[in-house]
């Protein structure tokens, strides 16, 4: 008789209207710049998500016996003193799934890109546990981001945290989206996330990664600088959940965050104004913590666990070339290198403007491809020879040959480094130039001929030897016959080239 009356209470509840279900209701006290706070709500949990009216949702960050504080994901104007607040019982989520590719969205699912909405099937928590070492495996395979200076000199593996960090206004964004680019025709899927962004810096990045071909395997999550900070706080994890969720099918993911300075300041707004107590530079004490675990997320899974990767390139803003500044040195100790753009070779003309001497990558070399092994080693020591004498040359010191000849090598090895925005290259092409810059076959040309003969000599030795290309960039181990025949190759364009310098400008107007 029990079990009866039991089964009939369950099922009147369960068929009662909404309204009249059971809520846990608080009010709100003080609402502005993008908190509130509000009395109340007794049974909520930390971070959970609640509702606000008009359909806004909040964060419960602060819990105390006198309030609740609460960060805002959307527009607050409609709210005062007094707005109801309702506890959901979840936690934060953001959509996932492949009907996010090609679009443009923030980290709710709401659409930024004028189309249709989202088509959302399943949603996960922004905030994950890192994946366990037990579930880790090392990394083994490279990330070509189509940039000589990195594929050679600083290579970046997949399931790496590669910093990427410089003065505003020094090419950043543009290696960053042109390691995506570089990923078009491979299996890799990028997500671009940009977090206090302009629109108008992000609708660039959008555009040229549609122009490229690159958009149709590209999520790009925005949180501008409009956007309440509670929205440019949560962005980040967002992204890496979405990511997430194709590496644990097996995939390899590539992630970009422009930039996490601006998140680590719309944090410290949020702190500020719960009233955290503040730390160095008014950051609160948890600040290392923001980004260590977001970043810990980023890894290459054990074949048990499918294989898949999570590439990181967080980007990151320094203020005259100080990379010893909190938030810099942070995420230095985070990741597993950087790659520094200095606002002196931009000024030069040099781009990507990435100083050689001062980044590092720590992992990638593992990964590296057997071809660029080759020629890499011999490069940076040309290069960071050249770059400590012609410090010296400047003064009018009078120089010998030996020191005249490896300055002249230097600045042609700078020359063959340089490449035009969004044009990358792919591992042949890049090992063809860098071979011939290290043999010495631009040793006779003139600086400003360096690019039109370098575009020469891809175009020939492609036409000539395609097999060795193809070869090239399948990552097979060439042998000392294919190296000798590659050279004599090159030799050979490189003679044609000096006896007719027509034709290099004649490819290089092509």
């Amino acid at each position: 008789m029990q079990q009866e009356i039991d089964t009939a209470i369950e099922t009147a509840l369960t068929a009662a209207p909404k309204q009249l279900r059971s809520r846990e209701v608080g009010s709100v006290t003080h609402i502005g710049g993008g908190i509130a706070r509000a009395t109340g709500l007794p049974g909520l949990g930390a971070e959970e998500l609640v509702r606000l009216p008009g359909g806004v949702l909040g964060i419960a960050i602060n819990l105390s016996e006198a309030d609740i504080g609460i960060v805002l994901l959307g527009d607050s104007d409609e709210l005062g003193a007094g707005s109801e607040v309702e506890a959901t019982g979840r936690e934060v989520d953001t959509p996932v799934g492949d009907t996010l590719l090609g679009r443009v969205l923030d980290a709710t699912g709401r659409v930024r890109d004028g189309g249709a909405p989202l088509q959302i099937q399943e949603r996960r928590a922004v905030e994950q546990p890192a994946p366990p070492m037990m579930d880790r495996a090392p990394v083994q395979v490279p990330l070509q981001t189509g940039l000589k200076a990195v594929d050679a000199l600083i290579p970046i593996g997949r399931g790496q945290r590669e910093l990427i960090v410089g003065d505003r206004q020094t090419g950043k964004t543009s290696i960053a989206v042109g390691s995506i680019i570089n990923q078009r025709d491979t299996d890799v899927i990028s997500i671009y996330c940009a977090i206090g962004q302009r629109g108008t810096a992000v609708a660039r990045v959008v555009d040229a990664l549609r122009e490229h071909e690159a958009l149709e395997r590209t999520i790009v999550l925005v949180a501008s600088g409009e956007d309440p900070p509670g929205l440019q706080y949560i962005t980040p994890y967002a992204a890496m959940s979405m990511g997430e969720y194709f590496m644990e099918q097996g995939h390899d993911v590539l992630i970009v965050y422009d930039d996490l300075t601006r998140h680590a300041r719309a944090y410290r707004e949020l702190s500020l104004l719960l009233r955290r107590p503040p730390g160095r530079e008014a950051y609160p004490g948890d600040i290392f913590y923001l980004h260590s675990r977001l970043l810990e997320r980023a890894t290459h899974l054990s074949d048990e666990r499918g294989g898949g990767s999570l590439t990181a390139l967080p980007i990151i803003e320094t203020q005259a070339q100080d990379i010893s500044a909190y938030i810099p040195t942070n995420l230095i100790s985070i990741t597993d290198g950087q790659i520094y753009v200095s606002p002196e070779l931009f000024r030069k003309g040099m781009m990507p403007a990435i100083d050689i001497g001062k980044s590092v990558s720590r992992v990638g070399g593992k990964t590296q491809l057997p071809a660029y092994r080759k020629v890499a080693g011999d490069l940076r020591l040309a290069y960071s020879q050249f770059e400590e004498l012609e410090t010296f040359a400047r003064f009018g010191t009078r120089l010998d040959e030996d020191t005249r000849a490896t300055i002249e090598r230097g600045r042609r090895v700078r020359e063959i480094l340089k490449q035009h925005e969004y044009q990358t290259l792919s591992v042949s092409e890049q090992i063809t130039a860098l071979l011939a810059v290290n043999s010495g076959m631009f040793d006779g040309l003139e600086l400003e001929q360096v690019g039109q003969a370098e575009q020469t000599l891809r175009a020939q030795l492609l036409e000539r030897h395609p097999e060795l290309w193809q070869r090239i960039d399948q990552g097979e181990t060439l042998s000392d016959d294919d190296w000798e025949q590659l050279q004599q190759a090159l030799r050979s364009a490189a003679d044609s080239l000096q006896s007719d310098p027509d034709e290099a400008r004649d490819h290089g107007n092509d």
